[in-house]
């Protein structure tokens, strides 16, 4: 009988066992994916910062600047007090509820809504400053393009204030004259301005936040031709000359000194090189906007991101030259092979009946967006680590073993990635003569 039990047990248990691992288990939901996830194949560093991420909006008004959007085909350039409308995102107390809803305007017009990681209106983490980063859109754009970065860095501790350039917005498209004029002033307004409101005492909510004297700055396309400028690189005279009412020569090699608490720079795509300044038919540099002696004003650590088959900014004759000849410069390019122009924006949105040119206006015929975002958060997050806050650790994310990842492994493989996870990238140092 004894046997007869125990037999009886296993069978039991053996039966059960098998119940337990045939019975399925319940089907997971899918969590939504929004702009600046990491996807599984991420490198390192591209993941969040241990902060909350706090957003808030700030206007910011400019007197008196030259209104080109106005301007008579001859005579004087009028004069307006020119309005900002940037976005500043921050680190803020944990347990804040990190969801927000960003308003944009597609190219066609179309005004839609997305989703982000952050907190509207949270109040910013006190007791420490953060090195200020400032990103310029590309024409045309908006202070939402970037939205994947902008959270990423201010969970990482850093305020990121994303500028709206005036006539150069999704919703608001001006003379291209205007952004030519205005993308170098509208960032040295911003830092001028964020340096205020994030000083002790201001009364702003940022006061006591926000550290201008470690500040680096991001730019797409336009974006990346104002940074350029902003951050030393004086445009060719016979270019400034063009621009009605001397309104340019004020950013011509040798007119001005750049703002000191600029420390580094990030061009995503930077227009103005050779092929792209051809485009416009009029005479231009040895470099396109730029000539020898301006790229030589370059002299902050920069980083150059750009695809391979840019057909707008160019490559070989296009940003490749300008990340050559700023010698000045302790420099990187990063390279993604068969991409083109739009490398750096947010994923395009899901809408229902989005038109190819809306869609393409964020999206790479061979890259997936998302990838791009990861790649780039993990670039980015290792230069400015390294520029602005001196982690001596993150030059090793940089400065990699083989500047072609194709076949990668080993000792070669880079730092920060998965196996089987480079192919597609190139890296590339110069350092200042």
């Amino acid at each position: 009988m004894r046997r007869l039990a125990l037999c009886l047990s296993l069978t039991l248990m053996t039966a059960t066992a098998a119940t337990a691992q045939t019975t399925p288990a319940a089907p997971q939901t899918s969590a939504p994916f929004l702009p600046g996830d990491a996807r599984p194949d991420a490198p390192e560093l591209a993941a969040r910062g241990t902060f909350a991420v706090g957003v808030r909006t700030v206007t910011l008004v400019n007197p008196s600047q030259p209104d080109l959007a106005r301007a008579p085909q001859s005579g004087p350039v009028p004069r307006a007090d020119r309005r900002l409308t940037v976005e500043v995102w921050y680190p803020t107390a944990t347990g804040a509820k990190e969801a927000v809803t960003y308003t944009d305007t597609l190219t066609s017009g179309k005004a839609f809504t997305f989703d982000g990681r952050a907190a509207r209106d949270a109040k910013p983490l006190s007791g420490q400053a953060f090195p200020l980063v400032i990103v310029s859109h590309g024409y045309t754009g908006s202070r939402y393009l970037l939205t994947h970065l902008t959270e990423n860095l201010a969970s990482k501790g850093y305020v990121v204030a994303a500028i709206d350039h005036t006539d150069s917005t999704h919703d608001n498209r001006g003379p291209f004259n205007s952004t030519l004029v205005n993308r170098a002033p509208d960032i040295n307004f911003t830092l001028d301005q964020l340096a205020k409101l994030g000083a002790p005492g201001s009364g702003s909510p940022l006061s006591g936040v926000v550290n201008a004297s470690r500040t680096a700055l991001i730019g797409y396309s336009m974006g990346g031709y104002g940074v350029l400028n902003a951050a030393g690189a004086g445009y060719a005279p016979k270019v400034a000359a063009l621009l009605p009412g001397g309104t340019l020569t004020p950013r011509q090699t040798g007119a001005f000194t750049p703002d000191p608490r600029i420390r580094a720079a990030v061009a995503f795509a930077p227009w103005g090189g050779p092929s792209a300044a051809r485009g416009l038919g009029v005479p231009t540099g040895e470099y396109g906007f730029w000539d020898a002696k301006g790229l030589e004003g370059l002299k902050v650590p920069t980083l150059f991101v750009v695809g391979d088959h840019d057909d707008v900014s160019g490559f070989e004759e296009g940003v490749k030259p300008l990340f050559e000849h700023a010698v000045n410069a302790d420099r990187y390019l990063l390279v993604y092979q068969n991409a083109r122009h739009n490398i750096a924006p947010n994923p395009a949105p899901s809408l229902p009946g989005l038109s190819f040119a809306d869609h393409e206006h964020y999206a790479d015929p061979v890259w997936d967006s998302a990838r791009l975002n990861n790649l780039n958060q993990h670039f980015v997050t290792a230069f400015l680590n390294l520029t602005l806050k001196g982690e001596a650790g993150a030059a090793a994310y940089l400065n990699v073993p083989t500047p072609v990842a194709a076949n990668a492994t080993g000792t070669n493989a880079w730092k920060g990635f998965a196996p089987r996870t480079m192919l597609g990238l190139e890296l590339y140092h110069l350092r200042p003569r």
